[in-house]
């Protein structure tokens, strides 16, 4: 028995099928694209045609920016300074996380502990970390350590209160299943609540790495001699706001870069 139908020829089907699956993708990197391009047009316009001839924001000018980042890095002075300041960053969170996650446990296993701690960590969590400043430098004087502490002291609670959040999540059943089986608190802790929590953890830690993000550059303005915000008041000493515009630009791209990296590595898996 004989038919007409031509034989399937895979390799044509998949690059027959190619475009269009490219399609979805093509048009997906389409808007952020042209977004961008807007955004630097109106920043052209903004600081090259708008602007008063003898007006400062001429130096702002993405003609003056984009040499200004090449200058920069010709003298080797930003990835010095981008390692430093990812250096505190990565310490800052660390130290929060070390203190934030055992203290959410705490303060999500017991009703105690949260009474009692409820009213101090809603009064510190609303003071703005670089109020801490003076005090900072003045417990570690100049160097890494008041920056690192200004970090961990925004970071830390947005830690904390996901992983307390976390423990208030874990469906009672599993508790007592737990119980039933005269499991210890410390078993109970291993067993049950760690492996419960490690979304929220995740998601908290996330939200701390935006927040020390923000916080590391004004940190960095008061009392050290490198990192990324000692180096927009070092171009701005020095009225090179082409620069201090330079160095902004990088700031922004490496958090939107940390970001993706933390919603890649940090976010939730689902079941």
């Amino acid at each position: 028995m004989t038919t007409d139908a031509a034989p399937i020829n895979p390799f044509t089907t998949v690059a027959a099928a190619s475009p269009a699956r490219r399609a979805p993708m093509l048009r997906g990197w389409l808007a952020p694209l042209l977004a961008a391009a807007a955004s630097i047009g109106l920043w052209w316009l903004a600081t090259t045609v708008w602007s008063d001839p003898t007006s400062l924001l001429r130096q702002t000018a993405p003609q003056r920016v984009i040499p200004a980042l090449d200058g920069l890095f010709t003298r080797g002075v930003l990835l010095p300074d981008t390692e430093i300041s990812l250096w505190r960053l990565l310490i800052g969170l660390l130290v929060a996380a070390v203190i934030g996650i055992p203290a959410g446990l705490l303060v999500g296993m017991s009703t105690a502990a949260e009474r009692a701690a409820a009213p101090i960590v809603q009064f510190l969590r609303m003071i703005s970390p670089l109020s801490w400043t003076p005090i900072a430098l003045a417990l570690f004087g100049i160097g890494n350590q008041p920056v690192i502490f200004l970090i961990a002291a925004a970071a830390v609670w947005p830690v904390m209160l996901n992983t307390a959040a976390g423990v208030h999540a874990i469906e009672p059943g599993y508790l007592d299943v737990a119980r039933s089986f005269h499991a210890t608190r410390i078993e109970l802790l291993t067993a049950v609540v760690v492996p419960a929590v490690r979304g929220h953890i995740q998601t908290g830690l996330r939200l701390a790495l935006g927040i020390a993000w923000v916080v590391l550059v004004p940190a960095e303005m008061l009392g050290v001699r490198s990192g990324l915000g000692y180096q927009i008041l070092n171009a701005r000493d020095q009225l090179a706001y082409d620069q201090v515009v330079a160095v902004i630009v990088v700031i922004g791209v490496l958090g939107a870069a940390l970001d993706f990296v933390a919603r890649r590595t940090l976010a939730p898996r689902r079941a």
